[in-house]
């Protein structure tokens, strides 16, 4: 049995009181999307990626040298991957940092973004080049990884 339109319209009416964002948006509205690039002047490129809240920079360097494990396989062309981090400030309650080892959720976001983006680039065309994608988390509000690969 399908349900008609007022038992349709009645629905929505229960879920707008039940769902309210903490934003005030609508549960059908999107985040205001900006980008605010030339971030980090040392990078050789950098944006601030907000997502509403979210707040990451993300910052990309190019070295000319590619991995050792690329050289021993006789690999040609270049590599791109990806570091990411929550900073302490962006959450709470506060995230420690990452020292030494990194936990099972950021390498998990690393491989992620490494992985995303490796499929869209011609890695070949780099030569033999190493693209190394810093995403650092300074306001967590959720889609983070997204606002990274982004």
């Amino acid at each position: 049995m399908k349900p008609d339109d007022s038992e349709k319209s009645l629905l929505a009416e229960q879920l707008d009181q039940v769902f309210v964002r903490p934003s005030g948006r609508e549960p059908d509205q999107m985040r205001e999307v900006t980008f605010k690039t030339g971030i980090a002047p040392n990078a050789n490129g950098s944006v601030l990626c907000s997502f509403g809240d979210t707040q990451v920079i993300c910052a990309v360097m190019v070295e000319d040298k590619v991995p050792g494990w690329m050289r021993q396989q006789k690999v040609q062309g270049g590599w791109l991957t990806a570091e990411y981090n929550m900073l302490p400030h962006s959450t709470t309650p506060r995230k420690r940092r990452d020292r030494g080892t990194v936990d099972g959720r950021t390498t998990e976001i690393q491989r992620l973004i490494g992985r995303s983006l490796r499929a869209v680039v011609d890695l070949k065309a780099l030569g033999e080049r190493q693209v190394t994608l810093d995403c650092d988390v300074i306001q967590a509000d959720g889609g983070t990884r997204t606002a990274a690969i982004t």
